[in-house]
């Protein structure tokens, strides 16, 4: 009798085991925290709504602005502010959306990110451009494109919760070099981060060509735009696989003008959402045209042992447009005292939760450059992501 129950139990073991195992095979975790079944698919991306922080509001004595990259992760999200001197900081905050309507946004906490000898940066010493939360290491993850008029290197940091400095990832060569035809553009480095979906590391984009890729994008031409997008390995802090992407041209003429990445997200295996920012000054409706790109890199040349991609062979990124902002303007908010039906400088992006009929949300934020070159927006866009 009792070997008979003993049998059954470790029958009934087996069994939880099995179900076990074939559950984890069929679900990972996403950047939200929640469980999804893969392949995952995106068809489409469908209007949600707006909200928007005003101008000149503070936090903790800061002035909220220059809002440059967004993450979320189990009901928080995660905001860095590209503002160059101290304190150097990321937000946390709350925002309440369904898939019918947007409705709040509430700034929770100040984080100020300190160095690597636990003291503020110095002014001018980083510029934060991109942030990621990675659940694996409890970690804040962010980007500083550097200053190469100033001779700052770009970097990638990893930072505590509290915005204690942890370590700092290793930045090739490549990306330090800043001569008269080699290296990187000023204003025009590490501006996208995405973690990746093998857990295994994160992604980095170049906003810009290095001059020895491609020309930067111009106004009523196609050029050979590339910029890379390089895998960085966690454990090894190392750079490793890079592929390029090709840009845009910029999209409407003006006195200064240009075209980038400014954010990506990796979603399945070699596929990642891209989110390009062209702007032109002198406009009347604020003058930038974001685009939300598909891109396959399946088939995308290794380029991380090329020092030049002109002229070069090798194979980038396809890439299909998924969401022209362009096509919601006439929902959108006009500045006080400024332009209307305002797309403005999107630059964050991010998955959020889960929607109450099952599909996935995207949230995008925008850098409102503390409105030094005239009146901006704080905006933040909830997006429904349709399979």
């Amino acid at each position: 009798m009792y070997q008979k129950s003993q049998n059954m139990k470790n029958s009934f073991i087996c069994i939880l085991l099995l179900v076990c195992t074939l559950l984890n095979s069929c679900i990972t975790d996403d950047y939200s925290g929640n469980p999804i079944t893969k392949p995952t698919t995106i068809s489409n991306l469908q209007f949600i709504g707006e909200q928007i922080i005003p101008d000149g509001q503070t936090f903790k004595g800061s002035t909220i602005g220059g809002l440059s990259s967004i993450d979320y992760y189990n009901g928080t999200y995660y905001i860095i502010s590209d503002d160059p001197n101290a304190p150097i900081r990321f937000y946390t905050a709350h925002l309440t959306f369904d898939n019918t309507s947007f409705s709040k946004v509430e700034i929770t906490n100040q984080v100020e990110l300190l160095n690597d000898n636990g003291a503020s940066f110095a002014d001018q010493e980083v510029d934060p451009e991109a942030i990621r939360f990675d659940p694996r290491s409890r970690s804040i993850i962010w980007t500083s494109e550097g200053f190469a008029n100033n001779n700052i290197a770009p970097s990638v940091k990893e930072a505590s919760l509290r915005g204690k400095f942890r370590s700092e990832f290793m930045t090739p060569d490549i990306f330090k070099e800043n001569t008269a035809d080699s290296g990187v553009r000023n204003n025009g480095v590490f501006e996208g981060l995405s973690l990746s979906v093998d857990h295994k590391g994160y992604w980095v984009a170049m906003e810009l060509p290095l001059l020895q890729d491609g020309d930067a994008p111009v106004f009523g031409m196609d050029t050979d735009s590339p910029v890379r997008i390089s895998f960085i390995d966690r454990k090894t802090k190392e750079f490793g696989r890079q592929f390029a992407y090709e840009l845009d041209p910029v999209a409407r003429d003006g006195g200064f003008k240009v075209n980038g990445v400014v954010e990506i997200l990796q979603y399945n295996k070699d596929r990642f959402l891209v989110l390009e920012r062209s702007f032109a000054s002198g406009t009347d409706d604020g003058g930038n045209d974001v685009r939300i790109y598909d891109v396959d890199a399946s088939e995308a040349t290794d380029i991380s042992n090329m020092s030049s991609l002109k002229n070069a062979n090798y194979k980038k990124a396809t890439k299909t447009l998924l969401f022209d902002f362009n096509s919601i303007r006439d929902q959108l908010s006009t500045v006080p005292g400024g332009s209307a039906n305002v797309v403005d400088n999107i630059e964050g992006m991010t998955f959020g939760p889960d929607l109450p009929n099952g599909n996935k949300s995207l949230v995008l934020v925008s850098d409102n450059n503390f409105s030094a070159f005239g009146a901006q927006l704080n905006q933040f866009i909830a997006l429904e992501v349709l399979p």
